[in-house]
């Protein structure tokens, strides 16, 4: 079987260890287009959110690349892919802490043809992603602080345990057999729940939903998604961990069940409520991406278009089941990366293929029994209850000991001043400016101004 962590096309069949300088150059790159996802979620996330949170939301991503590239080369990487401990398959050991014996070989007997820091940094940006993903489920009313906290624990208490599992070949659902090419479970399904995890927490924010809380920057979400769609080629196509034919399919189903979902779910919010919406757009074309994303090396393009084409539905109908539930998703993590999450692994069971990938399993449709399928939906389940419940206590932890939940004041304020004591936008010095030029006074020069530090005083 094979899987993201240690692809059988990534290794050498004469096991003799050579590195392929093309393959290591392939992950390089796929490393920064992954890592360029965290600023483009950033932007995706921050573009709807109300213009008093842009900051507050742009902070809580920025600072996942920090907190989690530290807590992985110290910790999380021996336990996600480190010799699993007590042979049950459930974590790693401390094998691999700080990067000790990196330079040995991950698997006895078996040789990557990537160096293996570059395994290393290749998977330090899913880590990365991951929780920053949980913050557009907790939008606009957790404190930076308390959220910086959660990230480092969660990122060992929760992601490397569920990494170890479906990545690492030592992991029990690895060796069941569940597949997951790049992440749908590791990744979306556990990062919704990670989201909920909290949310069930901190609860909804302040007028939700009788208060309307529309997008301030429309622009910044489309720009957001194109980075998305970019750097996740890098996501996908890069998890074959080498420059081959697999990684091409994966390339390709990736385009395809995005474009998709886009298309589909534009028809759905036509059909439902007479328009098509540039909010759509965008969140449609990431519903595809994170169907396709446990999918694209195990599916042929059919089996892509649908899952995009049915992710791109579901996800559109699901994003307004919260208001049913009154559970404030903000951004609808829910909507879109569990539901989509789900369709992906899932579709699997009946979409997937071994012509262009030896090691995959053949799906329903394809001549294969339900026993993939069984395997799939026991990987949903698994990672999903493991995730939500560890999120749950982790959250009530931390809200516990020092808070989880910005004041009703600051929230009112806004989570840029409050928490950041800044502005995204400094309309009110270029309003005053205009009218005191209007009423007759020297107009004043908004952009006349000098760096103090971190804030800005007149020159």
């Amino acid at each position: 079987m094979e899987a993201v962590a240690l692809s059988a096309q990534a290794f050498n069949p004469d096991k003799t260890g050579g590195i392929n300088p093309g393959d290591n150059a392939w992950i390089l790159v796929s490393t920064a287009l992954v890592m360029f996802m965290t600023p483009g979620l950033a932007f995706f996330y921050a573009g709807m959110v109300r213009r008093k949170n842009v900051l507050g939301m742009i902070m809580q991503n920025w600072v996942c690349i920090g907190i989690v590239s530290v807590v992985w080369v110290l910790v999380s990487y021996s336990l996600a892919f480190g010799v699993d401990a007590g042979g049950l398959g459930l974590i790693g050991t401390l094998h691999f802490a700080g990067l000790g014996h990196i330079d040995s070989q991950p698997v006895p007997g078996e040789a990557l043809t990537i160096s293996p820091v570059v395994f290393v940094l290749f998977q330090a940006m899913f880590a990365v992603i991951t929780p920053a993903l949980i913050t557009g489920a907790i939008a606009d009313r957790v404190k930076f602080g308390a959220f910086c906290v959660y990230v480092a624990l969660w990122s060992v208490v929760v992601y490397a345990p569920i990494a170890h599992w479906v990545f690492s070949p030592t992991g029990w659902l690895y060796k069941l057999g569940a597949e997951d090419f790049a992440g749908g479970t590791v990744v979306h399904i556990n990062a919704a729940m990670g989201g909920l995890g909290v949310l069930l927490v901190v609860g909804n924010r302040k007028g939700w939903p009788s208060k309307p809380m529309k997008p301030h920057n429309v622009p910044f979400t489309v720009l957001g998604a194109g980075i998305l769609w970019f750097g996740w080629f890098g996501f996908n196509a890069g998890s074959a961990l080498a420059a081959n034919n697999l990684s091409a399919h994966a390339f390709l189903n990736t385009n395809t069940a995005t474009a998709a979902a886009m298309l589909t779910w534009l028809l759905t919010e036509r059909i439902r409520f007479g328009k098509a919406t540039t909010i759509g757009g965008a969140s449609g074309a990431v519903a595809g991406l994170v169907a396709i994303t446990p999918s694209c090396g195990y599916v042929n393009l059919l089996g892509a278009l649908v899952i995009g084409a049915v992710a791109g539905v579901l996800c559109c109908l699901a994003c307004n089941v919260k208001f049913r539930l009154k559970r404030d998703d903000a951004l609808d993590v829910l909507g879109v990366h569990f539901v989509g999450g789900v369709v992906g692994a899932v579709l699997i069971g009946f979409f997937g293929v071994d012509t262009f990938n030896s090691a995959a399993a053949k799906g329903l449709f394809y001549g294969g029994g339900p026993a993939l399928l069984g395997k799939q939906a026991l990987g949903v389940v698994a990672v999903a209850a493991y995730s939500l419940a560890a999120s749950y206590l982790l959250a009530l932890l931390i809200d516990k000991t020092m808070g989880l939940r910005v004041t009703e004041e600051q929230e009112e304020a806004g989570m840029d001043i409050s928490l950041h004591d800044e502005s995204a936008y400094d309309f009110e010095t270029v309003l005053s400016s205009i009218t005191h030029g209007l009423t007759g006074g020297e107009p004043v020069n908004p952009f006349a101004t000098q760096a103090t530090g971190t804030r800005e005083v007149e020159a």
